[in-house]
């Protein structure tokens, strides 16, 4: 078994498609995950034009990238979270619109829904991305929050991503939140009850990304072993806790990059996950998917970092064993 090594290209969005797709098979990686923003994958563009994603897709294979996963995480955020004016930012012009914080909302939905069926005519069956989460800002406890703000939280989830995820289950496709901090699932306990939420659908599981949990002191492997069945897509992200008792975990209100946080992202191989253990999980559940690196490290010039983590990747992953190591001294052998 050889799982494909692909670079995710939310980090790359700077860079025109072209750069990217030569950038990525110049570094040594199997394929690639576009990311629904920059002109990496338009959703609008993939389903008004019927050209574009064939076009899309011969750039790849002359390339020789395969693409099995697209991901929305922006416009996901905007589909839970309370807007404000940082999400003008991180939308299209069209989903932000006059900023009216329903409006965003809504319009949030139906983008997410057509990232369904523009992942369908592009041939892919993953979206990966965030929901957001009106609760979030509720997280300390203080002034005292009743259960039934969070219950309402979870209620929204079911009530805005339902009808998404209907969409999602036409399509053929599915959606993998990554878990995350500011999402309505952000450890294993949030995880499992936003799929209690949905009622368990199949159309929503997770991209599983351990840099997201081991600062905020949650095993990844605990994790996969939570919910083999939802791991729909996987990160290769790192990240170390390097509290020097000035800063604590949640930072300070200090930017990445900045060496008084808590914690930051590294490269692969270069912060305190475990890959070794979370490779030998993904082989226990039977996950078969890509690897996909999403490539962020503030201390590190990213095409250098790029290409080592592609390698680094590649020599981690390893097949499962297909015989028992004792079984040459079982009798039926003889």
């Amino acid at each position: 078994m050889s799982r494909p090594v692909t670079l995710f290209t939310g980090q790359w969005a700077d860079l025109p498609f072209t750069d990217m797709v030569q950038k990525t098979s110049g570094f040594g990686y199997d394929g690639i995950e576009l990311a629904c923003w920059g002109d990496h994958f338009e959703v609008d563009q993939a389903l008004a034009d019927d050209g574009y994603c064939d076009t899309k897709r011969q750039a790849l294979d002359d390339a020789g990238l395969q693409c099995h996963a697209i991901s929305a995480h922006l416009v996901g955020q905007a589909v839970l979270d309370r807007i404000d004016e940082r999400h003008q930012a991180i939308l299209p012009e069209y989903v932000w619109g006059d900023g009216d914080p329903d409006g965003v909302n809504t319009r949030a939905i139906e983008e997410l829904k057509n990232t369904a069926r523009a992942a369908q005519k592009f041939g892919v069956e993953v979206v990966n991305g965030f929901t957001g989460s009106s609760i979030w800002h509720l997280l300390y406890s203080f002034p005292p929050v009743p259960p039934s703000m969070i219950d309402a939280g979870f209620d929204l989830l079911a009530e805005r991503f339902n009808p998404i995820l209907d969409v999602f289950g036409e399509c053929g496709v599915r959606f993998a939140l990554e878990v995350h901090p500011t999402e309505i699932a952000f450890d294993i306990h949030t995880a499992e009850r936003a799929l209690e939420a949905l009622d368990r659908r199949p159309e929503f599981g997770f991209n599983f990304d351990p840099s997201h949990l081991i600062w905020q002191g949650v095993d990844p492997v605990q994790f996969l072993r939570r919910f083999p069945d939802r791991i729909y897509h996987v990160h290769i992200k790192d990240a170390i806790v390097t509290l020097d008792g000035t800063s604590g975990i949640n930072c300070s209100h200090l930017n990445f990059g900045d060496a008084r946080r808590g914690w930051d992202f590294r490269s692969p191989g270069r912060g305190g996950v475990n890959f070794e253990e979370i490779i030998r999980a993904l082989n226990d559940i039977g996950y078969n998917g890509p690897l996909s690196i999403e490539w962020e490290d503030s201390g590190m010039e990213r095409e250098f970092g790029a290409a080592e983590a592609c390698q680094f990747t590649k020599k981690l992953d390893f097949a499962p064993s297909n015989i028992a190591f004792d079984a040459a001294f079982d009798d039926d052998n003889d």
